[in-house]
């Protein structure tokens, strides 16, 4: 799985953990975990994080080796 790293408006930062994809819904962007096998959004996807779609600057895309052996890997906000 990967870690999406968001950077907002005003410098924060958010991380999502466990998503595989995303896109936008309305005026909100949304993360979702898919079954792994393919990394398309459908009615079995998971939500794991909504933000809202003005306030994204950046999104990247990292792969978090570490969610491959069981870890988990939190939603949390850090100060840029």
């Amino acid at each position: 799985m990967a870690t999406f790293e968001v950077t907002l408006k005003d410098r924060s930062v958010e991380r999502i953990g466990e998503a595989d994809a995303y896109q936008q819904e309305g005026p909100m962007t949304t993360f979702f975990r898919t079954d792994g096998r393919r990394r398309t959004v459908d009615s079995w996807s998971v939500r794991m994080a909504s933000l809202r779609t003005a306030e994204i600057l950046i999104i990247r895309r990292h792969e978090d080796p570490a969610a491959e052996d069981g870890e988990v890997t939190p939603l949390h906000r850090r100060s840029a």
